[in-house]
């Protein structure tokens, strides 16, 4: 993985060593509105960090790359992470504090990562999975270029009652590693 840069933003490779500036990010109550709950500890973020640090599942059909958001010279404001298959797909997923909401930072950095996932890992379609609540989230991703996925996609990639999957596709030029 390599670091990412936008004209605001720089996106680092996440580390353990992320896990106590970005703990205080998540613990931010306005982003568990619609799903998941803060890490548990510090102790416990720090420890999914380091395991995510292997940039692989388990068993190695996945590839998993995690970027830190950072305001160029500032504090961590959130993350974006990936989730790569073998098959040219990736599942992208992003959060930032709701202090740096409604201001094209989420939109700056998922295109900087639907960039980086074209050239260097070989995706040619990206795939969100969302809340269906989260109209907030739905129209970032429709801004982005996302639209919505076939019910025979939900189904198969088993999207709970209450989420929509979105996809949009994008140019590999590299071939999937």
């Amino acid at each position: 993985m390599r670091k990412l840069e936008t004209p605001r933003l720089l996106l680092e490779p996440q580390t353990a060593a992320h896990a106590e500036a970005m703990f205080e990010v998540l613990g931010d109550p306005a982003i568990y509105r619609f799903e998941n709950a803060p890490p548990a500890s510090l102790e416990a973020l720090r420890e999914r960090f380091a395991k995510l640090e292997t940039r692989r599942s388990g068993d190695g059909r996945e590839q998993w790359l995690n970027w830190v958001l950072r305001r160029h010279g500032g504090d961590l404001i959130g993350y974006v992470q990936a989730t790569v298959r073998g098959d040219g797909q990736a599942f992208v997923a992003y959060v930032l504090g709701s202090a740096h909401w409604g201001q094209g930072l989420a939109s700056e950095a998922v295109t900087a990562v639907l960039g980086e996932l074209a050239t260097g890992y070989g995706v040619h379609t990206a795939l969100a999975v969302f809340k269906r609540a989260n109209v907030r989230s739905r129209r970032l991703l429709e801004r982005l270029g996302f639209a919505a996925a076939d019910a025979a996609d939900s189904l198969r990639l088993a999207v709970d009652a209450d989420e929509d999957l979105m996809q949009r596709r994008i140019a590999a030029t590299v071939p999937a590693r």
